[in-house]
């Protein structure tokens, strides 16, 4: 039973998925439902406890965290800026 199992990330031997997976599910752990997480508004008693301080961790994450690999920009700033560069040079089609 458990051979017929695909792996969700990466594949057998490949260390790098698992490694930036693991990265990120500890900046969740530490900055989401930690005991001093902003993002929590009581103690993780219900599932809808760590569903709400997720959504919050998200939103932050993507719309108001810095990040330095990103030129300082938060997710959706940079995306926004990598698809205005696409559609710029992709011709207008008629």
């Amino acid at each position: 039973m458990l051979e017929s199992i695909a792996a969700s990330i990466g594949s057998v031997g490949d260390a790098y998925d698992n490694a930036l997976a693991k990265s990120e599910i500890g900046l969740f752990k530490t900055e989401a439902v930690s005991k001093r997480s902003p993002f929590l508004n009581g103690p993780l008693r219900t599932i809808d406890n760590v569903e709400f301080a997720t959504m919050g961790w998200v939103d932050w994450f993507n719309q108001r965290s810095l990040h330095s690999t990103l030129g300082y920009l938060t997710p959706d700033e940079f995306e926004e800026v990598q698809y205005s560069q696409e559609s710029a040079l992709r011709p207008e089609m008629l």
